[in-house]
């Protein structure tokens, strides 16, 4: 008889069945179970603290206890006083409970007090009929115990496993505070096919109605099922109103889709989707949009974006990737992307190949070509495609200090427009390490052979298998030395670390070679210890040069952090560089220009970082960076940057997120041109936020594509805790401009 009361629970659960649905599957990305924002008195109490390890509650005994009992024989049995039975993690506590022995029927007197691991609730009384496999509870009242999820029921009923609620209700806020509620006038829920059917539901935000279905069916486990997801909304200058409405098809247990129809208002009806799929052995996913005669387009033309991300492995040693992308145009970007990186797309890249890679070897086999995507492009300004690229790299260390190697490439270079060849290129080498924990010297001793058999369009006169071969000699040396001091009153460990890095590598007349793959390298710390200043194999810089560099770094002596790192160095040309891309030749006879960097961490809150390249020649930066960072309270932070690059770009950016409250914050971003004069993006509104409600408007403005077109959008987004979002998603948009933001 004790145990049908402990049926309660599948009724309990049935209310937030619908929301529960759509939890995050990764406990990391769970809600915290907070109620700081929104205590209430009113919450359920704990009979008890929940046992960690319920057990397996079906084979569990069930202890009853009471301060009196009374049996007849014949009729009934009845428990009086401080009634509470346990079983396993489940506790149930009442005033008094009647068991009819003949119709095998049962109610209760007075409040009915459950809990277990995951829940508790109070009924005004409750009932059952064993006979009738039936159990009736009056005026629920229920929590979770480790969510925030919490409603009421004015009746429960289970019959076998399908439940009926009448009136039911769940939020996230607690009771008394309900700034959004779901509540539906009937709930069933089956129990055998975990679902369930909610008619007459409503969503409210605050006391407004803001959703109306007259009927929905819902999982009622983290199972994933098939149905609509939240909508999205906003709206921008170039689109106007732009709404989403998904739908989730749960194809397989690794398979699913997600297709949704997008409508644009200056624009029309586009349809976009997502087929994703998981094996033992690959993953991948297949997207794509679709929009049939824009009406903004003068060409009233069709518009799409396709995408194929795959990789699977073979062995433990092989794998194969695949990144094909196409758009239908090359405004796509310009048009439909919602960020920076979307509108700063120039070429759309699309690869695919396979890779291997082992104890002392790597290899790899693939194929990759571009599409323009950008109208300030012009047409044959693609790069090359590598139809195919074979790369190895296999080394051998003999020892601790000899290793030998060699890297191999060959490629062939295709274009619509200019003429392509094939291009071999090897590198063998021997490597040395010398040294200890306080010193090393590390020489290396390199050939490089690199070929070429070029197509026969090329003009009359072009030598069509040119060469170059050369060595390569490098020495690379440094030392580490630390003392102890103070800084601040504190412990701090100071190293001093000097590197020299000497490279020779003789001059070769390489004005014969195509151009198909290469270009000059940004000059940058890294470019110190770099055996050449060109990426790809077109071009190999010559060289008789010393790079000098120092670093000093300041550790704490408690917890080995980084407190403050200086960095200086600059290269010493003994003969002047000659070798270019072009004839513009603009090396200084002597040396490089110099390169200095600082990270200073002032706090656990303060952070300041100094890239500077300075020309002694010319007296004129190259380039420069300065970037800071200040965290404070519950989610504050200010970000400040600035970056130039001679004859390039000179911009400022600044974000951040201010706490005003302990539920309101102001974010912003402004990301301005000082060399165009122009505000490249500019963001700004705020965020309310409580335990269960989060209201997010921005206001943004961002330059949309290379001629300087602007944009402006609007974007509100209300976050319910437990059941989703509605309105523009502007999770990706703050992430992306502000760093640091978090929910």
């Amino acid at each position: 008889m004790p145990r049908t009361p402990l049926r309660l629970l599948p009724l309990c659960l049935a209310i937030a069945g619908a929301v529960r649905a759509q939890e995050p599957a990764d406990p990391a990305d769970a809600v915290e179970p907070t109620w700081l924002l929104c205590a209430n008195p009113q919450t359920l109490p704990l009979l008890a603290q929940p046992s960690k390890d319920p057990g397996v509650r079906e084979k569990a005994a069930t202890d009853i206890t009471a301060d009196t009992l009374n049996v007849k024989k014949t009729e009934s049995t009845t428990f009086e006083g401080d009634v509470q039975l346990v079983r396993s993690d489940q506790i149930l506590q009442t005033d008094k409970l009647t068991y009819l022995h003949e119709p095998e029927t049962f109610s209760t007197e007075g409040q009915v007090r459950y809990q277990d691991r995951g829940i508790r609730l109070v009924a005004k009384q409750a009932s059952g009929d064993q006979k009738a496999d039936t159990i009736t509870l009056k005026q629920v009242q229920y929590q979770f115990n480790d969510e925030l999820g919490n409603g009421t029921a004015s009746e429960a009923t289970m019959t076998g496993q399908v439940g009926h609620l009448t009136d039911a209700t769940y939020s996230t806020c607690p009771p008394g505070q309900r700034q959004w509620e779901f509540s539906a006038s009937n709930i069933e829920v089956d129990d055998e096919t975990k679902t369930g059917t909610a008619r007459n539901a409503t969503l409210r935000i605050g006391r407004i109605p803001v959703l109306w279905l007259p009927y929905i069916k819902f999982p009622t486990t983290d199972e994933r099922r098939s149905g609509f997801l939240a909508p999205t909304i906003g709206r921008d200058d170039e689109n106007g109103l732009d709404l989403k409405l998904p739908y989730y098809f749960n194809i397989a247990p690794n398979m699913d889709a997600t297709l949704t129809p997008r409508w644009l208002s200056k624009r029309g009806l586009m349809l976009e989707g997502e087929f994703r799929y998981l094996g033992a052995r690959y993953r991948g996913e297949v997207e794509g949009t679709y929009l049939p005669g824009d009406d903004l387009d003068l060409e009233h033309r069709d518009r799409s974006l396709i995408g194929w991300h795959h990789r699977q492995s073979f062995t433990p040693h092989w794998f194969a990737l695949a990144d094909v992308n196409h758009v239908s145009d090359k405004d796509y970007f310009a048009d439909f992307g919602d960020s920076l990186d979307d509108t700063a797309i120039s070429m759309l890249p699309s690869r695919a190949g396979m890779y291997g890679r082992g104890r002392h070897w790597e290899a790899s086999v693939s194929v990759e070509s571009f599409q323009i995507a950008n109208p300030e492009a012009a047409p044959g300004s693609e790069p090359f495609r590598r139809l195919p690229r074979a790369n190895a790299n296999w080394y051998k260390p003999f020892n601790r200090w000899f290793t030998v190697g060699v890297y191999g490439e060959a490629i062939r270079f295709d274009h619509d427009v200019r003429d392509g060849g094939t291009r071999v290129d090897l590198r063998p080498y021997m490597a040395f390490d010398f040294g200890t924990d306080a010193w090393y010297v590390r020489p290396q001793l390199a050939w490089r052979h690199t070929s070429y058999q070029l197509d026969g369009g090329w003009p009359a006169g072009t030598e069509r298998s040119p060469t170059r071969s050369l060595p390569i000699v490098s020495i690379d040396a440094g030392a580490y030395f630390e003392r102890d001091t103070t800084w601040g009153g504190k412990g701090i460990v100071q190293t001093l670390e000097p590197r020299l890095y000497y490279l020779n590598v003789p001059y070769r007349d390489q004005t014969d070679l195509p151009v198909f793959d290469t270009r000059e390298l940004t000059f940058g710390w890294t470019s110190l210890f770099r055996d050449n200043r060109f990426g790809g194999a077109d071009r190999q810089a010559d060289a008789n040069q010393l790079a000098v560099a120092l670093t000093s770094r300041f550790l704490s002596s408690e917890d080995g952090r980084q407190r403050l790192a200086m960095s200086l160095g600059r290269i010493h040309y003994f003969e002047s560089p000659r070798v270019g891309l072009n004839s513009d030749l603009s090396f200084a006879p002597d040396g490089s220009a110099w390169v200095a960097e600082a990270d200073v961490t002032f706090s656990e809150h303060w952070s300041l970082g100094v890239t500077q390249v300075w020309d002694p020649h010319t007296s004129a930066t190259d380039l420069s960076s300065v970037r800071s960072q200040f965290r404070w309270g519950a989610g504050g932070v200010v970000n400040a940057a600035y970056r130039y690059r001679r004859d390039q770009l000179e911009q400022t950016d600044l974000s951040f997120v201010i706490p005003v409250s302990e539920r309101w914050r102001l974010l912003g971003r402004w990301n301005h041109s000082l060399r165009d004069q122009q505000t490249l993006e500019a963001l700004g509104g705020f965020e309310w936020k409580s335990c269960c409600v989060a209201v997010r408007l921005l206001a943004r403005q961002y330059v949309r594509s290379f001629d300087r077109q602007e944009n402006f959008g609007l974007y509100l987004e209300i976050e319910l805790n437990g059941l989703g979002s509605f309105g523009r998603d502007t999770g990706r948009l703050l992430d992306d401009a502000i760093l640091g933001y978090t929910r």
